[in-house]
Parts: C-alpha cells; sequence; structure tokens
C-alpha cells in the first residue's frame, strides 16, 4: 500500500486518539489503583468486625418459636443472633423480623447509647467515634438502605459504621480506603451515577471506539514494517 493510502487511516487513528485519551488514561490509572489496593482493606476487615462470636447456646434461647413463627408469613430462615449481652432471633420471611430471644417478644429498638456500645464493640481502629446519626434513608455506599446508624470514627480513614436500626446488626463498613477505590470504580466502568452498571452504554461505546484505535494502529505498522529493508541514497 501506498502512503497516500495511509493517509485516511493516520487522520481516524489520531481523531480516535483525541477522543479517547483521558478516558484510556482513566482506565490505566484505575485498573493499577484498584490492583494495588488489597480487597479486605477495601471492604475493612482491618477496621471492624462485621460480626462476633455468638456467646450463647442453643439452650439459652428461652423464647418459643411456635408462637413467633405463628406471628409471621412464610419463613425462608431462622437465625440466633446476639447483640451485646442479649439473645435475640432473626425471623426472614418477606422482612426480617427480631425478636428477644428469652421473652420472644419483638425486639425494641436499640438506642442511642446501646448502639454506641455495639459500634465501639465491632470497631478495631484506634480512634473514637466522632459522629452519630439516625438516617431513615442511607446514603449510596451502602444502596440506600433505610433505617440504619451512621458512626463515624476519627481515625485516619474516617471509618464509618452502618448498623441497622432495628436489630443494632452491623450492615457494612465503609472508609475513605473504599470511598478512593469506588471513585476509580466509577472512573473504570464510566456509571458516573450509581456506578453498578458494567454494560452502560457510555462504557460501550467508548469500548468501540478503543477497539477501532487499535485496529487503525495496527494497520499504522503496516505503512513502515520493521522487516522492509530501507533504502540507503547515494552519498
Amino acid at each position: 500500500m501506498t502512503k497516500t493510502a495511509f493517509k485516511p487511516i493516520r487522520k481516524i487513528h489520531k481523531l480516535l486518539g483525541y477522543l479517547l485519551a483521558i478516558q484510556i488514561f482513566a482506565w490505566l490509572l484505575g485498573g493499577f489503583v484498584m490492583s494495588a489496593i488489597p480487597l479486605e482493606k477495601v471492604h475493612g476487615k482491618h477496621l471492624a468486625q462485621r460480626q462476633l462470636n455468638n456467646p450463647f447456646k442453643r439452650t439459652d434461647y428461652l423464647a418459643d418459636l411456635n408462637v413467633i413463627t405463628k406471628s409471621q408469613g412464610a419463613l425462608t430462615s431462622i437465625a440466633f443472633k446476639h447483640l451485646l449481652d442479649k439473645p435475640i432471633i432473626k425471623v426472614q420471611g418477606d422482612k426480617a423480623t427480631w425478636f428477644n430471644g428469652i421473652t420472644g417478644e419483638a425486639l425494641a429498638a436499640p438506642d442511642e447509647a446501646l448502639i454506641r456500645q455495639q459500634a465501639d464493640v465491632h470497631y478495631l481502629g484506634n480512634g473514637e467515634i466522632d459522629d452519630m446519626q439516625l438516617l431513615a434513608k442511607g446514603p449510596r455506599e451502602i444502596g440506600y438502605k433505610e433505617n440504619v446508624w451512621a458512626v463515624t470514627f476519627n481515625d485516619w480513614c474516617s471509618t464509618t459504621l452502618y448498623l441497622d436500626s432495628q436489630s443494632g446488626q452491623i450492615i457494612t463498613v465503609r472508609s475513605t480506603i473504599w470511598r478512593i477505590f469506588d471513585f476509580f470504580w466509577m472512573l473504570h466502568i464510566m456509571d458516573y451515577d450509581e456506578r453498578e452498571d458494567f454494560n452502560n452504554p457510555l462504557l460501550i461505546s467508548f469500548s468501540i471506539v478503543s477497539v477501532l484505535f487499535c485496529i487503525s494502529g495496527m494497520f499504522l505498522l503496516f505503512q513502515a514494517p520493521p522487516w522492509r529493508k530501507r533504502r540507503h541514497k547515494p552519498a
């Protein structure tokens, strides 16, 4: 092929390069950051325990399960949990319902003082509680779950424990590490809203353009292939 034939390919390759430059850099940078941060750090396993060993035996749960289950609809599971020094029972049906594991009565929602104790017990860091909020609807970083406590510690990564307001159980742990990872994940999948849709049209479009960029670049390799001997001009 003549150099003239490669001219439109060079032009297309250049235009695609301008279009993709920033996003390709974001992909590469995001890939580096996300691969460099261990997932256990992202999930905050070094910051808080999501589950503690249950100090109670099955025989410590004195509530009559027949009475509890009769008051519910279709059941999918029954779990024996604890809230600090109190045995509690989780009955899962269309929704989760919590009961006092001894009396069988509906579990009273823990107050702020109890939530503070619960957060302190699960927390593994060196900070202290800096802020506590009871949220009717949580933020995007916990999927907008409703009726949650957000307990934030004043450590270096602003560890936040989210707890269920009805049971006091830990829902999840978030921190600056998680938020940095989430930011680069957003750039990587190009979902700038919910950061969950890996098949969004914007990502697919840029992926197609990236493939075309690579193909045009491969064609340009044939403009001056390394196996072609260069002719030396006579002196």
